[in-house]
This record gives structure tokens, sequence and C-alpha cells, in this order.
């Protein structure tokens, strides 16, 4: 696999008359991919019907010339004014009942019929246009879904399409009534259109209502999706995929990747480290610079899995950004970093965001690979010594890791609906097992929930599944390899229910869960041995080994066979605990890594990188402050 560099532009932000110089600097940098449109509606159709694509034609003309390859993106994510004027009711609404106005982007509602048309109409005539262009190697569907919490919308237009999605998904109102229990609180519906969105309520709504609207609002960015992709494939042999962003978990990306050819994300690694990564202001002083050691890492693992193997850095940070709550610049040498640490875990490119820092609008405090006068900017320096390091640098390829880490959306859903205990998320117990796993210096595989071939595998962590359908139940019974499965393993039925018998339910585990409780930040439980149960316990029954205890003897993990059940949220110390026991059980190789020093095996080499401001010793060698470091293994 060739491994690549590329750059986002906005031909229509500049002169036509520097097109020509900024794609020569371009290929003279070392880049090979150029994301141009996913945001030049307006200047596409500047009133209805009125088309220019001439100055596009131009642009991708100019960039091919230069032997750049386009990725072209779709400009639904900015709908025009003019929309609005035409498709009034086209606005997403938020949970208050606001419509989203005008004067950002993402404002759409994706259940919205009208403009659904609109998008596809744009689609199709970029796709026959640029369809068998030789200069167009590539195709983004829209921008961002998700960013800007812009998937849930409460507008008139989704609570229609809600409707028709649950009579679909029920059959008939009284199997509603029953799955959702509407007999509390007198809840009981007679039609199908009678039932609203679960918003404005007096206190909280049905968590089965809840979590129906979020698999709803999932399937709606799904179909949307799904939309463009088949009208670019009626034109195009060229690949399709889409920008994903991080930590953003309101609707199933397995299911959207399962339409696209390759999974991007947009990797701003400081920009994420205040609000997503869930760090306290210790951590986040420690690595302000650098980005948090494994958020990164988690992410690339996420959508090569997503992407069924194809991946990219769709956009890099390039320096300081302009919407986190604080906005350092990287230390030296964090942007080459961040584009080795993405090849260690197969991406097939990386591309800087953006090409020239824009000096109007939003993001006019956000670097680019050149500064607003044109000179080079640190991040344009460090990706031309990435191009030259790719030349000679040992090739890199990820063969199946020893460790599999389960993650799973509509776990997700379920846990966003009923988190039990403030702050506590799926996505935050998953990241705080994949980040115990990185500092035994393990590589790790992410699988979607629906896997159920766990062939390969030596160990399968499975934490935070709240439902668990019956065949992935049994799947994992009748694996071949050790399972870490709890905390709140099937501890709801696939409608926000809690099942009898009691979870876990699983076949071969003699475990039940008798009794849960949330835990507040100062009053965590200590275990025999080391570490804490963290935000969350559960009081366990049952006839299996007890591996780990509480100080007051309580069992805290159980163990039957291959198949282990931890009953609550484990700090880093249990965690590691665990896992150490387990690694060494099934053969596998670990190292304890401290600070900011992660290691990455791909075949035949070990990529070792520093997130520290401090040089780091590791088994290969000394590795710099912000450095990457390469072991043959």
């Amino acid at each position: 696999m060739k491994r690549t560099l590329g750059t986002c532009y906005y031909p229509e932000h500049w002169p036509e008359e520097i097109w020509e110089a900024d794609a020569r600097r371009m290929a003279e940098t070392g880049l090979t991919w150029v994301r141009i449109g996913e945001f030049a509606w307006s200047r596409l159709e500047p009133a209805p019907g009125d088309l220019h694509f001439e100055w596009l034609d131009r642009a991708i003309e100019t960039l091919g010339a230069a032997g750049l390859k386009v990725v072209l993106g779709t400009p639904t994510a900015t709908p025009p004014r003019w929309m609005i004027d035409k498709h009034p009711d086209m606005l997403a609404v938020d949970a208050d009942g606001r419509p989203r106005k005008f004067g950002s982007r993402r404002h759409y509602c994706f259940s919205h019929e009208g403009y659904g048309k609109e998008s596809d109409r744009i689609v199709r005539l970029l796709a026959e246009r640029y369809g068998r262009n030789p200069h167009v190697a590539a195709w983004q569907t829209d921008n961002e879904y998700g960013c800007h919490d812009t998937t849930l919308s409460y507008s008139a237009a989704a609570e229609a399409a809600f409707r028709i999605w649950l009579e679909a998904r029920y059959g008939t109102i009284e199997a509603l009534n029953r799955a959702w229990g509407n007999v509390f609180w007198s809840m009981d519906y007679s039609s199908f259109q009678e039932v609203d969105l679960p918003n404005l309520t007096v206190t909280e709504a049905n968590p089965s209502h809840s979590l129906a609207f979020r698999r709803f609002s999932s399937d709606q960015v799904v179909r949307f999706n799904r939309r463009q992709v088949e009208i670019i494939r009626a034109h195009s042999g060229a690949p399709v995929s889409h920008n994903f962003m991080g930590r953003i978990t309101d609707f199933d990306h397995f299911k959207v990747g399962d339409d696209l050819d390759i999974a991007t994300w947009d990797s701003y690694p400081l920009g994420f480290l205040e609000d997503r990564v869930g760090a306290d202001e210790t951590h986040q002083r420690t690595f302000a610079r650098q980005g948090d050691p494994d958020f990164q890492a988690f992410h690339h693992d996420l959508y090569r899995a997503v992407g069924k193997g194809r991946w990219w850095v769709m956009e890099q940070q390039p320096g300081p950004v302009n919407w986190a709550p604080y906005n350092p610049a990287p230390l030296p040498g964090m942007m080459r970093l961040w584009a080795w640490e993405a090849y260690a875990h197969g991406a097939e490119a990386v591309c800087y965001f953006r090409w020239r820092q824009a000096p109007f609008a939003q993001e006019q405090m956000h670097a680019g690979m050149l500064r607003p006068d044109n000179a080079d900017a640190p991040a344009l320096i460090e990706a031309r010594k990435v191009a030259e390091e790719l030349d000679i640098a040992p090739e890199v390829s990820t063969p199946q890791t020893p460790v599999a880490l389960i993650f799973d959306y509509d776990a997700d859903f379920a846990w966003s609906v009923q988190p039990h205990g403030k702050g506590l998320s799926y996505f935050q117990l998953v990241f705080d097992t994949y980040r115990a796993l990185r500092k035994l210096g393990l590589s790790v595989d992410i699988v979607r929930g629906e896997a159920r071939d766990f062939s390969g595998y030596r160990i399968v962590a499975a934490p935070g599944l709240i439902h668990m359908p019956q065949d992935l139940k049994t799947a994992l019974a009748e694996a071949g390899t050790l399972v870490v499965l709890g905390p709140r393993t099937a501890a709801r039925t696939a409608d926000m229910v809690i099942p009898v018998p009691l979870p876990p339910d699983i076949p071969g585990l003699e475990v039940t869960v008798a009794r849960v409780e949330s835990l507040r930040p100062d009053m965590p439980i200590p275990l025999k041995g080391g570490g804490k149960f963290v935000g969350y316990r559960e009081e366990l029954d049952g006839a299996a080994d007890v591996m780990m205890e509480l100080e007051d003897g309580e069992p805290a993990v159980f163990r039957q066979d291959h198949l282990t059940y931890v009953g609550g949220w484990g700090d880093e110390t249990v965690l590691k605990r665990l896992y150490s026991e387990l690694c060494e059980e099934a053969g596998i190789e670990t190292r304890e890594l401290s600070g900011g020093l992660r290691c990455r095996d791909t075949k035949g080499v070990r990529i070792w990188t520093n997130y520290g401001a401090e040089p780091a010793e590791t088994p290969a060698g000394p590795i710099e402050a912000a450095g990457v470091l390469f072991e043959k293994l």
C-alpha cells in the first residue's frame, strides 16, 4: 500500500490567478491528494437552477495538470440561503423546539424530503459532470455528519418520518405499547399518529421511546448518505468516502460505512483534548500541545473497522484551531508524529486541513499549511519532511492484532438515554479499556457489535454492551478465546426493558447481577490488590470463580472457563491488573508504558510515538520529544 499526503483546498476562496502556483507548490511539497468542493454550493448554484460549474472545471484541471488527485466533495452540508426560502421547514430543530438558523453550516434536517431531493439533484449534477474526469480520483459525501449536534432533529419532518419508521418496526400500536411498557404512567397510544418526539416532556421521556428515536435518527443519516453514494456510483468508478469526527456517537458509523469504499475522519488532537477526551485538568495541561496519547489511535482503529480496512485522515490539525475552549500551538514535531501514528494504524492518506489559512469568516483563526500571507506555516515544513520520509521509511501494514475490542453505536444510544449516573458514557468506558490496553503496549483491533466471528483473537473485550442479542451471547460463549464482559452486559432488552432472567444471562457463565448502583466521583469502591471501581458498580451473585474482590470481600470480577465478568467500572489500575493476567494466560507479551510513550505493531515494524514533552527511553533506544522511532521486529 502506498502511503500518501494531501490537503484541503478552497479555490473559490482565492483569486484564480494563484491557483496554478498553489497547485505547483502542493506538488513540490510532496502532496498527492486535494479535497475540494464540499462547501461550494452557493458558488455552484447562486440562485435556483443558475448553475456555474465552469470555475470548478478549471480548478480541477489546474490541480490535475500539476499531477495532483482530486477528492470531490458533495456540498450538501452547506445549503445556500435561497434554499431556506424554497424550503423554510427544512431546518433542523433542537430539543428545545428551536429551529437551527442559517448563517453557519449543517442546518438541514435529515428527514426533510424536499431537501433530500435537492441534495440528490446537486449530487447528480456533479456526478454526471465529473464522474469520468481523470483527475477526480475519489469522492466525499457531505461533511462531518453529526457535527454541532445535528443528528437529532425534532422537526415536523422528523416527527412524520419517525411515525412511519415506528409502524414499520412494530407493525401495530398494541405491539409498540407492550414493547415500551406504556401502561406505566398511562402512556398508551391508540395509533402511531399519536406518538410525538421524545422532547419537551415534563420529566424524562420513556427510555424505550428515546432509544427508538435515536435509532430512527441514525437510520436517517444512513439513508441520506446512501442516496448520495448510489448516485455517484451510477456515474463514477472512483471510491466514495465520508469524513467522520472524533467522539460523535449519535449515529451508527458502521452502517454508514457499509455503503462507502473508504472511511475517513477529521483528527484534531489539541481541539479534542479539552472537551472530548474526558481527561482531568492535570492531564489536559500535560498534553496541551500534543493531544491525548490514545484518543487519535482509538479513532484510527475505529475507522479502520468502519472502512473495512480502508481509511484516511481527511483533515489533520495543522496548528492552532479556532473552535476549542483553548487553542494552543502544537509542539514542534507533532504534526509529523500525528501523520506517522496514522500510518502505523493503516492509514492510506493523511490530509492536512487546510492549505492556506483563511483571513475571513468563522475559521480565520484556524491555522493552515500556509499563513494568510502565503509564507510557509509549520505544518507545511513538517509535511515536507513526512513526504521525504515516506520514500525511505519501512513498509507498514496492519495484520490482525491479538486483542479485539467491541464498539457498538447502539450501546452508546442506550447509555445516552439511561447513563444511570452523571457523566457516565459508553464511549468513555470503552475508551478507558482501550487506553489501559495501550499502556500495556498492546495493539488493538476494534470490531463492530454485529461481529460474530472472533477467530484469530486471543482476547475479546466487550465492556458495556447494554443490549446483547442472543446470537452474540452464543458466539462469545462458544468463542475459542478469552472473553471479558461487563459492566452492564445485556442489562436491557432491545426495547430498553430489564430482562428476566436477570443479566447477563450468558450461556456457560453462572453470574447474576443482583443490584446496581452509580457512584459519586468522591466515593469510589476499592478492590483488594489495588485499584477501584469508579462511577458504576454491580452486586454479583453466582457459582463462577471469584477473580477479584472488593476490599469488603464481595466479588468484583467472576471467571468461568474462558468468560470473565467485571462487575463495575474499573479504573486504570484494575483494568491493567485484569488484562495483564489475561494476556499472560493467552501468551501475549505486554510492556508497561507510561507518560506519553506508546507503540503500534505493524508487519515487521514496531512504531514508537512519544507524546511527551521530554525525550524518553524505549527498548529500541531513545526517542525524542514529539518523536517517532521505528523498531524492526
